[in-house]
């Protein structure tokens, strides 16, 4: 009977073991692809940069071009999926916040000491992987929020004539949205989305890309240059649909310009 018991135990052990293992390239796989988005969708954006008639071009082309409408349906499932596999890891319990939420404040208080204090007995250690982890659930659970209501307008935006004078995205309502107030969130969520997107990144170049790629810490440092270049641009780009900056590339397409 034992054995019979250990037999099947094993069994359960590799069925879950392979469900993990296909949980992770799903989490995986749409994680790659709505950062890779992302990053296009920040180039995209900023194209306000370069006024408002660049901005107005760049959306008609892709609208007229029904590379916009499947784009944000495919996002829309893409980001859903990911949400729903990705959560299996954030803390459902109470019990369990609270212990991560103490597991944060211990590798904090630990990484000011490169030594942590024999008088404190201190368990926790210094350790950037965990940290990221923490707070790539913390930017995870803020982009659930403001995301879904992010492509939830822009979807509006898009299918409808909800927020213009036709269906599809145009400057003046778009500057509109933003100068009103959107910018709050919208800055809140630009934060979130460009550190969950970097970091996950360089997670999956370290879990899947060990012995190919280049050392941990290389690939840290690529990591760092992506957050700060794209948060860069898309900070500038809010700015300017905010209405705080004039479009600094607005010279561009003037009408002298050409």
């Amino acid at each position: 009977m034992k054995i019979l018991t250990n037999a099947t135990n094993a069994v359960d052990s590799k069925v879950n073991a392979r469900r993990q293992i296909v949980y992770e390239l799903i989490s995986g796989g749409t994680g790659l692809a709505l950062a890779l988005f992302m990053f296009g969708h920040v180039v995209l954006v900023g194209s306000i940069l370069t006024g408002e008639r660049g901005f107005d071009w760049m959306a008609t082309m892709l609208e007229d071009y029904y590379i916009a409408q499947p784009t944000i349906a495919a996002i829309f499932a893409l980001f859903i999926v990911h949400a729903i596999v990705a959560s299996r890891k954030i803390p459902a319990q109470l019990d369990e916040r609270r212990r991560m939420i103490a597991l944060a404040k211990g590798l904090k208080n630990a990484g000011r000491d490169k030594v942590p204090s024999r008088r404190d007995n201190s368990p926790f250690v210094p350790h950037l992987e965990s940290m990221l982890w923490i707070w790539q659930v913390r930017t995870g659970m803020v982009m659930l929020v403001l995301g879904s209501f992010h492509l939830v307008l822009l979807g509006m935006d898009i299918f409808t004539p909800l927020f213009g004078d036709h269906a599809g995205i145009e400057s003046s309502t778009s500057l509109a949205r933003v100068a009103a107030g959107l910018w709050l969130p919208y800055g809140i969520l630009l934060l979130c989305v460009e550190f969950h997107a970097s970091v996950g990144l360089y997670r999956l170049a370290v879990k899947w890309g060990s012995g190919f790629l280049p050392h941990r810490r290389h690939l840290h440092r690529i990591e760092q240059v992506i957050f700060w270049v794209v948060l860069g641009l898309g900070a500038i780009t809010l700015l300017v649909l905010a209405g705080v900056l004039s479009p600094p590339l607005e010279f561009l397409l003037s009408e002298g310009a050409s």
